[in-house]
């Protein structure tokens, strides 16, 4: 089985409409069982794979969701393309409630999240500097812009740990750093895509302004919520959107390539325990 294309729903988005001939997928990986079952079908003429972050229900805080076993299970189904969904909160008065942004950096500013593969008699050091592919961000942008929302292109998404919201202290320092939107998610997500040499970029749905504006200076999930809903609805669109644009073959960024040089370790001196682990990821390099 080969699907190129994956989608990861954030807050709300727990299932694809528009998906025919749909398999649900039960997957176990090397690091535990990814957030749900993962559904296969065919959208806009192309297969894709959709994941719900969160699991159906939102079950799982951000902390508790295992990014490494959904990407590595997005991975092993063939996966090269993931357009990640996300409610955001904005620090930018110009980004406004129900506005989308396609971020092209992160600030990690969390604190108890694994956020690589390696280790265990493996180093790796891949380049994060550009967090998100290029050439997903700009198709992501596009279909944003046909869908009618207003989409902002670029800008810096703060990854904080959660899952309470910020302090009204902490929201003005973000803002002082200037920084764009703050959501829970992205950073984890993009480092291990980014180990896995997959293209992921996101769509950022901002659902509030955080703490920081006088008029919204109480931040409630129920009010985030409202905001949510309407956000999801068109982010499908958009998704359909992306999907429909994204070429047979990736070229024109380093994604496909990025553990090309940053394997440390001598690969004899590997154990074969985390060699076999691995070979997912790393196989291709073993040779």
């Amino acid at each position: 089985m080969s699907v190129k294309i994956g989608v990861i729903g954030g807050s709300g988005f727990y299932q694809m409409e528009g998906l025919n001939d749909i398999k649900e997928i039960n997957l176990d990986t090397p690091f535990g069982k990814p957030s749900d079952s993962l559904i296969l079908g065919t959208i806009e003429g192309k297969q894709v794979v959709f994941l719900p972050r969160h699991g159906v229900g939102h079950r799982l805080l951000p902390s508790e969701i295992n990014v490494r076993a959904n990407i590595y299970a997005l991975k092993s189904l063939g996966v090269e393309w993931v357009i990640s969904v996300s409610a955001v909160g904005s620090l930018k008065a110009e980004i406004k409630p129900r506005h989308f942004v396609i971020p092209d950096q992160l600030f990690d500013y969390t604190k108890n999240r694994v956020s690589t593969f390696f280790g265990q008699g493996l180093a790796a050091h891949v380049s994060i500097a550009h967090p998100f592919c290029p050439m997903l961000s700009d198709i992501m942008y596009e279909a944003g812009t046909e869908v009618g929302v207003t989409t902002h292109k670029g800008g810096t998404y703060i990854c904080m740990e959660g899952p309470a919201f910020s302090t009204q202290a902490e929201s003005n320092v973000y803002r002082r750093l200037g920084f764009d939107v703050i959501g829970m998610t992205a950073a984890t997500e993009a480092k291990l895509a980014r180990e896995a040499e997959l293209c992921y970029a996101t769509l950022a749905c901002s659902t509030d302004y955080d703490c920081w504006h006088p008029d919204h200076d109480n931040v409630t999930a129920e009010m985030i919520l409202q905001h949510l809903i309407a956000n999801v609805e068109i982010a499908k669109e958009a998704a359909k959107a992306v999907i429909r644009r994204i070429p047979e073959k990736r070229e024109g960024c380093a994604c496909p390539n990025a553990l090309g040089k940053s394997i440390a370790t001598n690969k004899t001196r590997i154990p074969k325990e985390t060699r076999g682990k691995l070979d997912l990821l790393i196989g291709k390099y073993m040779q």
